[in-house]
């Protein structure tokens, strides 16, 4: 672990704020065309084909579950940081939603405070998950010096996809998937670790240029969803006795046109062909998601779910990290890391698997943006 871990005689300093930077997502149906407005911004989607996109909100009546499982998660990070006397604020910002980012960062300046780390809800690297999250954080901090409001530095904490506190909830919650399907098909069953498909083009820029990750194929990206898969898939088999499991990464979520190649297999298409190989049953492992917002409800708990039924194929879905105590323990002992570091202290990184702990600051040609570069916060 971080030599900064129980460090809170230190505390957080120099930072003086936590932000929990996130997606957003509606929360009543009128909320639903302005909201994919937000983030379709610029690439002038008629409202008519958003209705058509956002139908699978409509199902849900308008909510997306996402801004709830965030204030359990603001609940639980805080709840942690006091119950071990780490004296940090915690504030909550979204992309494309209330609260937007750009009013929170106004609240903590006006709160007076200026030295910000900041924990995106994406836990691996690649454009969407990372770089727009700085870029939005560039533009929200240009607002408020437009302003004429105190700067301030923002800091983004590291990647966590293999900290040991995102992982293990996620062999608990795939065990425990594999404990509600039929004991006949229990250990036959195989896993289906599922993230959101990306662009094949984003996903091999995806990472640092020096990197090793980002030379393989499918970048970091795919590296790291690879890395956590394996880590997950030898747990299970420890604790299980099953030792020969299969299991695959596969992909869900795919919006773009139908003639650019996206990451694949297609979650669906995985599981007609693993209905086709003669498997028992599947347990869907989503662990390019934090928690279960709507791509997950939807695309795997709805469509996935109905495929498989279609196919007469068992299936059981493992749950997300979302506000998960042990999730909330790492985030401290991401910030207390990070901390340390900004210090000049020396410090361990906790990290599990083959790829070791992320960089603390992204080089500036990290996953860039793909239609055309614009600035970003929190890089050298």
């Amino acid at each position: 672990m971080s030599d900064a871990r129980n460090t809170t005689r230190t505390g957080a300093a120099p930072y003086d704020a936590l932000l929990l930077l996130s997606f957003g997502g509606p929360e009543a149906p009128e909320d639903v065309v302005p909201f994919l407005e937000n983030v379709t911004h610029g690439r002038g989607i008629p409202k008519e084909r958003l209705r058509e996109v956002g139908k699978h909100y409509f199902l849900f009546g308008g909510v997306s579950p996402i801004n709830g499982q965030n204030r359990a998660l603001l609940a639980a990070l805080r709840e942690d940081f006091a119950g071990h006397g780490l004296d940090l604020p915690v504030y909550w910002g979204n992309r494309n939603w209330a609260p937007y980012l750009v009013d929170t960062l106004r609240g903590i300046a006006a709160d007076g405070h200026r030295r910000i780390a900041v924990l995106a809800t994406s836990a691996y690297a690649g454009y969407s998950g990372c770089r727009q999250y700085r870029e939005n954080l560039a533009d929200a901090l240009a607002a408020l010096a437009a302003e004429g409001l105190p700067e301030l530095r923002v800091d983004k904490l590291r990647h966590f996809f293999n900290h040991p506190g995102f992982v293990e909830p996620v062999i608990d919650a795939t065990a425990a998937a594999l404990e509600r399907l039929p004991e006949e098909v229990r250990a036959g069953a195989r896993l289906a670790f599922t993230t959101h498909s990306i662009p094949d083009t984003m996903a091999e820029t995806s990472g640092a240029p020096d990197d090793p990750a980002r030379g393989r194929p499918g970048g970091a990206y795919v590296a790291q969803h690879l890395d956590v898969a394996r880590l997950v898939a030898a747990a299970v088999a420890e604790r299980t006795g099953v030792a020969d499991r299969p299991w695959e990464l596969v992909y869900q979520s795919r919006s773009g046109a139908p003639h650019t190649p996206w990451l694949e297999p297609d979650i669906c298409d995985h599981l007609e062909a693993q209905h086709a190989d003669g498997a028992p049953a599947v347990v869907m492992v989503p662990i390019g998601f934090v928690s279960d917002h709507m791509e997950v409800k939807y695309d795997l708990d709805t469509e996935a779910v109905a495929k498989a039924a279609e196919l007469g194929l068992p299936v059981a879905r493992a749950a997300t990290v979302g506000a998960d105590p042990r999730f909330a323990a790492a985030v401290r002992e991401l910030v207390l890391e990070r901390a340390a570091a900004e210090r000049g202290e020396p410090v361990t990184r906790c990290a599990l698997g083959a790829l070791g702990p992320g960089h603390d600051v992204c080089a500036v040609a990290c996953c860039p943006n793909p239609r055309a570069p614009r600035p970003a916060a929190a890089e050298r």
